[in-house]
C-alpha cells in the first residue's frame, strides 16, 4: 500500500497538479463549486421529499395537501436545479479573474448567452386535458440544472474567450476620465457582449433550421444512437457506465444523458422481471433499472458512500472532515452531487480514477454473483431511488437477504478502491491547511 501511495504522490500528484494548473480546467472547477453551497441546500430538500418511510407520503399530504411534492420541490428548483445556470456565471468569472479581466462582466455575458441558447418555452398539461401545449416566455428549469451544465460550460469558457480576446484588441468603447468606473465599466462591454450574444443567437437559428429544439439537444443525439447498440449486455452496460462516469468526470450529469438512451432497455428488463417474479418464475434479467439504482450507485454515481464514510472516520484535513459531516446525510439516500462538486471530483485526476474504476468492477462482481446465482436478482420492484444501502438490496431483490449483503460486498470493494486516493487526497489538503509542502507517505 504504502508503495502505491508513494507512487501516487511522487509520480502522479506532480502530473496533476500540473493538469489542475491549466486556468480553462482551474476555472471549471473553481466556476462549478460556486454552486455548492446551493447543491447541499437542494439536496436537503431532495431527500424530504422522497424519503423510504412506509406511510411517509400519506402524511405529508395529509399535512401540505395532496400537491405536497411540488411545493418541496420549490427549495429544489431555486438551488439544486439552477446549477448549469450558477456554473456558466461562475467559470466565466473564475476564467476572467485568471485573465486580470473584469470578472462580473464575463459572468453577465456568459449568463445572458447561456439563456439565449435555451428555448423559453415549456410543456404544459392543464387539468383535464389530454395534450401539453408549449407555454412561451417560460425558462426550463430542467435546462437550468445539470442537464443544461455541458452548454454552460463550453458558453463560459467561449464567452470568456471572445471577451479577452476583444480586450486585448482594443476593440471596447472607452469612456473619459471623469466618467464614473461602473459607467465606464458598461460601455467597454458593450462590444464584447454584442458579438458573443450575436454569435450565439447565429448558432441557435442554425441548429434550430436543421429542426433541432435547441443546442442541449445535440449532446443526445450525439450520443444516443450509439448508446442504443449497447443493449443491456454486460460489455454494453460496462461501456455505457464508463461513458457516464467520464461525462460526470467532466462535470456533466452523465447519469441523465446516458440514462435518457439506456433506461427504455432497463426500465423493460425491470417490467420482465416484475411479470416473472409475480408468476413465481425464474427472474430472466439482471441489467434491470434497480440493478444500478441499488446495487452500482451506492451513494450516488461513482459509488461514493465509501468514498464519504472515509471523510467522516479517517479524514485528517479539516476540509475533508468538514465535507465528509455534510455528504454522509445525502450520500445515504443517493445524493451525491455535494462529494462531486464539493471535493471535487470533477476535472480532478487524481479522484477519477477510483470514480471510473469502481462501477465498472462492482457491475461485473455483482452481474457475475448474479448470474452464478450466489444473489438474488432484482425483482422487478421499483422502490424508491433514496433507499439506503442494505435496505435497498433487501427490497430490490423481494425480501432476499443476499441483495444486502451484495451491497455490503460493493462498499467493500469501493473502499478498498478509494481509500489509497482518498489518502493522498486528503494529506494535500492537511499540507494546504498546515502552509506546508506536500511531503512523501513514510
Amino acid at each position: 500500500m504504502n508503495k502505491f501511495l508513494a507512487f501516487l504522490e511522487e509520480k502522479f500528484m506532480p502530473f496533476a497538479a500540473k493538469l489542475a494548473a491549466q486556468r480553462h480546467l482551474g476555472a471549471l472547477k473553481d466556476g462549478i463549486i460556486l454552486a455548492m453551497p446551493m447543491i447541499i441546500i437542494g439536496s436537503v430538500f431532495l431527500i424530504l421529499g422522497y424519503l423510504p418511510i412506509p406511510g411517509y407520503a400519506d402524511f405529508m399530504a395529509r399535512v401540505f395537501g395532496d400537491a405536497w411534492l411540488t411545493k418541496i420541490s420549490y427549495p429544489v428548483d431555486a438551488t439544486f436545479n439552477m446549477m448549469g445556470l450558477i456554473a456558466a456565471f461562475g467559470i466565466a468569472y473564475r476564467l476572467a479573474e485568471r485573465y486580470s479581466l473584469d470578472a462580473i462582466t464575463a459572468g453577465v455575458i456568459s449568463l445572458c448567452a447561456f439563456l439565449l441558447a435555451t428555448p423559453f418555452n415549456v410543456p404544459f398539461l392543464a387539468e383535464g386535458a389530454t395534450e401539453s401545449v408549449a407555454v412561451t416566455g417560460a425558462i426550463p428549469v430542467a435546462m437550468m440544472g445539470s442537464k443544461g451544465l455541458f452548454v454552460a460550460i463550453l458558453i463560459a469558457l467561449f464567452s470568456t474567450e471572445v471577451y479577452r480576446f476583444i480586450i486585448n484588441k482594443n476593440m471596447v468603447i472607452k469612456m473619459p476620465d471623469g466618467v464614473p468606473p461602473a459607467v465606464s465599466k458598461s460601455f467597454v462591454a458593450l462590444i464584447p457582449g454584442f458579438i458573443v450574444i450575436a454569435i450565439i443567437w447565429v448558432i441557435r437559428l442554425v441548429v434550430e433550421y436543421f429542426g433541432i429544439n435547441s443546442i442541449h439537444d445535440i449532446v443526445t443525439l450525439v450520443l444516443g444512437k450509439p448508446l442504443g447498440l449497447l443493449g443491456g449486455s454486460l460489455i454494453g452496460s460496462i461501456i455505457a457506465y464508463g461513458l457516464v462516469m467520464l461525462l460526470w468526470s467532466a462535470g456533466l450529469h452523465g447519469t441523465n444523458i446516458v440514462g435518457g438512451v439506456m433506461n427504455p432497455i432497463w426500465l423493460s428488463n425491470t417490467d420482465a422481471n416484475k411479470a416473472a417474479f409475480q408468476a413465481g418464475k425464474e427472474l430472466p434479467e439482471i441489467f434491470t433499472a434497480q440493478f444500478f439504482e441499488v446495487f452500482i450507485n451506492i451513494g450516488g454515481s461513482g459509488a461514493t458512500f465509501a468514498f464519504v464514510l472515509m471523510m467522516v472516520l479517517f479524514a485528517r484535513s479539516r476540509q475533508m472532515k468538514d465535507l465528509g459531516r455534510l455528504s454522509i446525510g445525502p450520500g445515504a439516500f443517493m445524493i451525491n452531487e455535494p462529494v462531486i462538486f464539493g471535493t471535487p471530483v470533477v476535472m480532478n485526476p487524481l479522484l477519477i480514477i477510483p470514480f471510473f474504476l469502481t462501477p465498472i468492477i462492482t457491475i461485473t462482481v455483482t452481474y457475475y454473483a448474479m448470474k452464478l446465482g450466489f444473489v438474488a436478482r432484482p425483482a422487478g420492484i421499483a422502490i424508491p431511488w433514496t433507499t439506503p444501502p442494505l435496505i435497498g438490496g433487501y427490497l430490490a431483490t423481494g425480501g432476499k437477504l443476499s441483495g444486502a449483503i451484495m451491497q455490503l460486498v460493493n462498499i467493500g470493494i469501493a473502499f478498498v478502491l478509494y481509500f489509497p486516493f482518498f489518502r493522498t487526497w486528503d494529506k494535500q489538503k492537511l499540507a494546504e491547511e498546515k502552509g506546508t509542502e506536500f511531503t512523501k507517505v513514510s
